[in-house]
């Protein structure tokens, strides 16, 4: 393999869990909440999967239903589809919904895993290049910049910038031209075997790491290196 693709949730990085996404969205709003308000709320949401990179949601409302399969194809429908999760929980402020999604998308709501820099620094001095197809629908690349990482990715392909997301192979073809890459030679890494595996229809490996918390994952990319030249 001559260039290597990464997922970004649940591969290089993972999310905040819900309780401290849901303290600190209401510690910047300064609503009071009781302990057990707030544990109820954060199980809740989690049911809910309201939290992008979070869970699954354990049911998706009918009324959500057709927006949430297509919702990382536009930044609109993103937001929409996760917010809608989310209003399905009782909050004592409806603003406060909106507030949840919008700390989703800030740098401090995401940590690396603990061998990210040391696999993609690797590459870098191994003079592989490489790419990180996601799908989501806001833009990751501050995350990549205020964690230090974003001086090790080349390209970056973003399913609500070109309106397709994954398994559509034609993702992975548009990061592999960018990085003049030949599919055939290019190794996919993510954590979803549908929607990272769409990339064996162009010819790329695969290689795929658990979605767990960062503190049970230690060295799940490190497998990377002994797959590329």
């Amino acid at each position: 393999m001559t260039a290597v693709l990464f997922d970004f949730s649940g591969t290089l990085f993972r999310v905040e869990s819900t309780d401290s996404w849901l303290r600190g969205v209401l510690a910047e709003a300064g609503v009071p909440f009781t302990e057990p308000e707030l544990t109820a709320a954060a199980r809740a949401l989690e049911a809910a999967g309201a939290l992008p990179g979070g869970g699954d949601p354990v049911r998706v409302p009918a009324e959500l239903a057709d927006n949430w399969l297509i919702r990382d194809r536009s930044a609109a429908l993103h937001r929409a589809a996760y917010t809608g999760l989310s209003r399905q929980v009782a909050l004592p402020d409806p603003a406060l919904h909106d507030a949840l999604y919008d700390r989703h998308m800030t740098p401090a709501a995401w940590t690396p895993y603990p061998d990210a820099v040391e696999v993609l620094g690797t590459l870098r001095e191994r003079g592989i290049p490489v790419g990180v197809v996601s799908n989501i629908g806001w833009d990751l690349r501050p995350v990549f910049r205020e964690h230090g990482l974003d001086r090790y990715v080349d390209v970056y392909v973003l399913s609500y910038e070109h309106g397709i997301q994954k398994p559509d192979p034609r993702l992975f073809a548009t990061a592999c031209e960018a990085l003049g890459a030949d599919p055939r030679r290019t190794l996919m890494v993510g954590d979803d075997r549908r929607a990272d595996g769409g990339a064996t229809a162009l010819g790329c490996g695969v290689h795929f790491v658990d979605h767990l918390p960062v503190t049970e994952r230690p060295d799940g990319l490190r497998p990377v290196l002994d797959l590329v030249s």
